[in-house]
């Protein structure tokens, strides 16, 4: 395997200002490893798109709440590089701890009125950590263009927003989710499904397209689009919903009519992993 990652932040920043002086433009995917086809879309979009790739591969211990998965999460560095080298990504940073967040870091990205909703609302200080480390990741890898999946809503909407306030001069690509054949987004996190669970996971995607549908039908009153949500999740046993929502595509704000700006949005616990989807009422997904 030629495709070695690299730890150091500034042999990384330095080889992307190498490229960008050379007139190449530099696409990069941060990602927390575990790679599955929602990741690897993100990197063929940047291949595609981009002279130059560049992938982290970094689980951040800043976005996880007590209790959560930390210990848990998925990691295979070796295996992810090599699919990486595969597809054509050019350079894996691979930070440690101790490079990310030295002894006595204190400095951290907090951001008003979009990270208390949705999954915010159930994971206090989820996103300071997300935007802390997605910017600390943009000052390294200066690339022309990051990608993230639209999977992700409302990690997107919040990247968006802080590039836009901090003036990052990177342009944000939001990539259609991935899903598997039965609709189920993918995620590194269904591997904590049993087979019962797996079964059950694809009432998230029932419910969404459920909600989509009635909504291309003519109706418009969100109570009744999301009880029909709560119904189709809760016929499966096992199933815990966090939050079954409606919301703006931009302010996040909980809607009473739901129009062409709307996105239903949802996370359901269902045994050792927490899952979430989301889909808009209009237009392309």
């Amino acid at each position: 395997m030629s495709l070695q990652p690299e730890r150091d932040p500034d042999r990384t920043r330095g080889q992307v200002r190498d490229w960008q002086e050379d007139g190449l433009t530099v696409g990069f995917v941060p990602t927390m490893g575990a790679l599955h086809e929602g990741h690897l879309s993100l990197v063929k979009g940047s291949v595609d798109e981009c002279d130059r790739t560049v992938v982290s591969i970094y689980v951040n211990p800043t976005q996880f709440g007590e209790g959560e998965d930390l210990d848990e999460y998925p990691r295979r560095l070796d295996e992810d590089c090599a699919v990486l080298e595969d597809l054509g990504a050019n350079f894996v940073f691979a930070p440690s701890d101790v490079m990310m967040y030295p002894d006595g870091y204190a400095t951290y990205v907090v951001q008003q009125g979009l990270t208390d909703k949705l999954c915010g609302a159930f994971r206090p200080g989820h996103f300071r950590g997300v935007l802390t480390i997605v910017s600390k990741l943009f000052n390294i890898v200066p690339a022309d263009r990051a990608y993230f999946g639209r999977k992700d809503f409302q990690q997107s909407v919040v990247i968006r927003r802080m590039v836009r306030d901090l003036n990052f001069p990177i342009r944000i690509r939001v990539m259609p989710t991935i899903r598997e054949d039965d609709g189920l987004a993918m995620s590194s996190r269904n591997e904590y499904l049993t087979e019962s669970e797996r079964e059950q996971a694809t009432c998230l995607y029932r419910a969404l397209c459920e909600a989509r549908r009635l909504y291309n039908e003519g109706e418009t009153d969100v109570e009744v689009l999301m009880d029909e949500m709560e119904r189709i999740i809760g016929r499966e046993p096992d199933t815990e919903p966090e939050y079954i929502e409606i919301v703006d595509c931009e302010s996040l704000e909980s809607l009473d009519q739901a129009s062409d700006r709307a996105v239903a949005a949802l996370a359901v616990n269902l045994g050792e992993a927490r899952l979430i989807d989301n889909m808009p009422l209009a237009g392309e997904e």
